[in-house]
């Protein structure tokens, strides 16, 4: 088949599953295992290889990170339930005073709190964000909600263990140590120099208060009345959430939180406070895993073995043993019986991201299969920097269609990897290209940017310019510095 041939046909296949998922309204994960079957039956793969190319790039990426996904997100889901965000935010804004807080937190937020489910995180976070903002002066709303947005969508795929990241790493085979290195060194500066150019817009003219916050008649504190985590009733038709599920009318994250409906139709009580647990104590299990995980990826680089540091190390054995830990401050903290609730939403949150996850692998699978790698390697021989130029562009236009970075990411991700060795490219360069790229233009088919605009107090012109310019700026400034990681590695 001609080189042309397989690029239209490719290209197709992308828009037949963008056109499923927003026309149509399949199921992303339903879309692309179609997209994939189209994809390989239109390239000439035949019936049956391309059902086993399908079920083999789904099993093999369930091989890298099914296990490593649903320890992050059951450790996120005690860590939610222990009270921790709240604990935290308190504790930056004592530390950093409010100057600070907006770096801090965004920090924290990208880099250390990645377990948590994005839209738990949020909600969680975000009445305590607002409570801090008035401290900040006349643009506090602004500083805050920037903040927030860009922390929130960068470390859910440039930070380990972020689920898009995690899915990144084992869908390139990119060691999830050196994946969790070099995120580091790429979204820590991305949040503080995104943070820096906002602000700097932010106060020559680009927030106007009168038309960019909600006017309110009480504290913000009050504003939310569904919960004590800050849940609303508010439905958002027609958005999808970050894992690219479409949310349902009174969804948006009560299913996470641990407030809900019973069997019987009751509504479950509130949380009632437990024993209390230091800051540290809470979080050092999950912050233990992360040492083990990049204390084992610079041993490997340094050229040193040894068979207990790589058995501690090793990604799975690193986040059960955070999970175990994380697990048991829990019980002694809230209790079994909120533990065992916990780790039961944590399941089911695993599972959808699990299945869209191996989805958007056996695409990858049939992308790689069809020769399109063979053809892509053909145009980006002479340059390593054109190869993420156009993984970033990709992914870039996927999330402006469908508005989920993780489908994004992954698909612009699978379309790349067969590339990178033919061209002596570390593949973790495309997974952060790719990741960039998927942060561009969070607009309104995203959950995030509803749940951002309602909670934060602002109108939907100041979410998008806190949320849809600024999480955009970070995109640009994360292939920025991806650019100069190239040039090392």
């Amino acid at each position: 088949m001609e080189d042309w041939q397989i690029l239209s046909i490719t290209a197709a296949s992308i828009i037949a599953i963008v056109v499923m998922i927003l026309k149509l309204r399949v199921n992303p994960a339903i879309a692309l295992v179609i997209g994939a079957a189209i994809l390989g039956l239109s390239t000439g793969l035949g019936v049956t290889k391309t059902t086993e190319t399908i079920m083999r790039g789904f099993g093999d990426i369930m091989f890298e990170i099914g296990l490593l996904i649903a320890w992050g997100v059951l450790m996120g889901a005690l860590l939610n339930e222990m009270g921790a965000i709240r604990k935290l935010v308190d504790k930056l804004l004592h530390v950093f005073g409010p100057k600070g807080v907006p770096y801090a937190l965004g920090l924290t937020i990208g880099t250390a709190l990645q377990s948590i489910f994005l839209d738990v995180l949020l909600v969680m976070s975000a009445p305590l964000a607002r409570r801090i903002a008035p401290k900040l002066g006349k643009y506090g709303t602004a500083k805050m909600a920037t903040a927030m947005a860009i922390s929130l969508e960068c470390g859910i795929v440039l930070m380990v263990p972020g689920v898009a990241t995690v899915a990144l790493a084992g869908l390139l085979s990119v060691p999830l140590g050196e994946m969790l290195i070099f995120g580091l060194l790429v979204i820590v500066p991305t949040i503080v120099v995104a943070i820096m150019i906002m602000n700097f817009f932010i106060h020559r003219g680009l927030w106007k208060a009168e038309s960019d916050e909600q006017q309110l008649l009480e504290e913000p504190a009050g504003s939310v009345e569904s919960d004590e985590s800050g849940n609303s009733d508010t439905p958002i038709p027609g958005a999808t959430s970050d894992d690219g599920n479409l949310a349902t009318e009174g969804e948006s994250s009560k299913q996470q939180t641990g407030v809900g409906l019973l069997p019987d139709g009751s509504r479950t009580p509130a949380a009632k406070p437990g024993r209390e647990a230091g800051l540290l104590v809470m979080f050092a299990p999950m912050l233990l895993s992360l040492v083990l995980i990049g204390g084992g990826a610079i041993l490997t680089m340094v050229g040193f073995n040894s068979a207990v540091t790589e058995f501690l190390s090793t990604p799975v054995i690193a986040l059960l043993i955070g999970l175990l830990g994380t697990s048991f401050v829990a019980r002694m903290t809230i209790g079994t019986k909120r533990v065992e609730t916990a780790v039961a939403s944590g399941f089911n949150d695993s599972g959808q991201i699990l299945i869209l996850t191996g989805a958007g692998g056996s695409l990858a699978a049939i992308v790689a299969t069809s020769g399109m790698g063979d053809v892509l390697g053909q145009y980006f021989s002479a340059s390593t920097v054109a190869p993420l130029l156009v993984v970033w562009g990709i992914a870039a236009v996927l999330h402006i269609a469908v508005g989920s970075v993780s489908i994004s990411a992954i698909t612009a991700a699978g379309l790349l990897a067969p590339v990178a060795p033919a061209l002596g490219l570390n593949p973790v360069l495309i997974a952060l290209a790719a990741g960039a790229g998927s942060l561009f233009l969070v607009h309104v088919t995203s959950n995030t940017f509803w749940l951002l605009q309602s909670m934060l107090g602002q109108t939907t012109r100041g979410t998008l310019k806190s949320c849809s310019l600024g999480v955009s700026v970070a995109s640009v400034v994360a292939l920025g510095f991806t650019l100069v990681l190239s040039i090392f590695i």
